[in-house]
């Protein structure tokens, strides 16, 4: 009697450890930003490549809208053998998700292979940068554009630091980027910040972090940003107009025709939210930044309403658009963040 009793509690423990096991596994797979399933040193394994597909948010939010989902899930659809990261300043190291979090989109994000979420510690990113000491010394509460001044930082610090291409929570991606180092055309001899990718501590990228502290204006919207690229791309550059759809070549990295990003400028940025008769193909599109910081009257992308922008949800991020879209009945808007330029 007593064997049988010893046996049947080997059986029990044998399967409360095999169902440890499964479960350990499982939240290794649904939540990949936390230790011990993903150390410090798992982060620089896949940072070591500079490679990444990189997202930022740096407000606390972590309630990640449609839109967010769209940009993150359309990346890993096109750059299937690369991480594509989400660091998110709402995250922290000891927890799985935000005890109040009930996001659809940060569990969707984080069941797909190559999408990565980690924490944004700004302090760190800063260190052995021209931007630490600025960081360390700025009264954060007392700026008016502070979620978009330090998102600006930001990229440059994480793209100079480890490399690959960072891109605005608000850009589907359509096709692989051709070039490794390279900045984004929106106009004209006119930079965009929303899109960039280098190599690992590129100079311009350095330049572009000294200039930021140097000529620091937290008044002007966009100072930080687009127009400090510009700056440093005319200092590096003899701009000219572009002739047909055909990107400039500077020194060791290349100027993208606005095509590649931009083909919908941002005085036409409603035409996504438009049925159109004839959608465009974008075949000289890489990917297609949506200009939600525009979009402050809250036009919503709705399942059904044929307008190009759902067309591109279905698409380019399915399963954004399967779980994700309502109907006309319960719409959801795109939130504004400081990825949305």
């Amino acid at each position: 009697m007593l064997m049988k009793l010893q046996l049947a509690l080997l059986v029990i423990l044998l399967l409360a450890c095999g169902f440890l096991y499964q479960f350990t596994l499982k939240s290794s797979c649904l939540f990949p930003h936390l230790p011990p399933y993903k150390s410090q040193q798992g982060l620089e394994a896949l940072l070591g490549h500079g490679r990444s597909i990189v997202f930022l948010e740096t407000s606390e939010r972590t309630e990640l809208s449609p839109l967010v989902s769209c940009a993150v899930e359309s990346a890993a659809k096109v750059y299937t053998e690369q991480p594509v990261l989400l660091l998110m300043k709402g995250l922290n190291s000891s927890v799985q998700l935000p005890p109040n979090s009930t996001s659809p989109a940060l569990s969707l994000l984080s069941a797909i292979d190559n999408v990565f979420l980690f924490p944004l510690d700004m302090k760190s990113l800063f260190e052995d940068t021209p931007l630490f000491s600025w960081y360390t010394q700025i009264n954060s509460s007392a700026e008016r554009y502070w979620l978009h001044v330090s998102s600006d930082a930001s990229r440059l610090a994480f793209i100079w630091k480890y490399g690959g291409v960072y891109m605005d929570t608000d850009v589907i991606s359509i096709r692989p980027i051709p070039e490794d180092n390279f900045l984004a055309a929106q106009t004209s001899q006119f930079s965009s910040n929303g899109v960039f990718g280098f190599l690992p501590h590129h100079p311009l990228l350095w330049q572009c972090m000294e200039n930021f502290v140097e000529n620091y204006n937290p008044n002007i919207w966009g100072h930080q940003g687009p127009e400090l690229m510009t700056r440093i791309l005319r200092v590096w550059c003899k701009l000219r107009d572009f002739q047909e759809v055909s990107d400039l070549k500077c020194l060791n990295f290349s100027f993208l025709h606005p095509q590649r990003f931009y083909p919908i400028s941002f005085l036409e940025w409603r035409r996504y939210y438009e049925a159109w008769d004839t959608e465009p193909s974008f075949n000289d599109s890489y990917a297609l930044h949506l200009w939600n910081h525009m979009n402050q009257e809250g036009r919503a992308v709705v399942r059904g309403s044929n307008t190009l922008v759902e067309n591109l949800y279905h698409k380019h991020c399915p399963k954004t658009y399967r779980d994700l879209l309502q109907g006309p009945e319960s719409s959801v808007t795109g939130e504004q963040g400081p990825g949305n330029k």
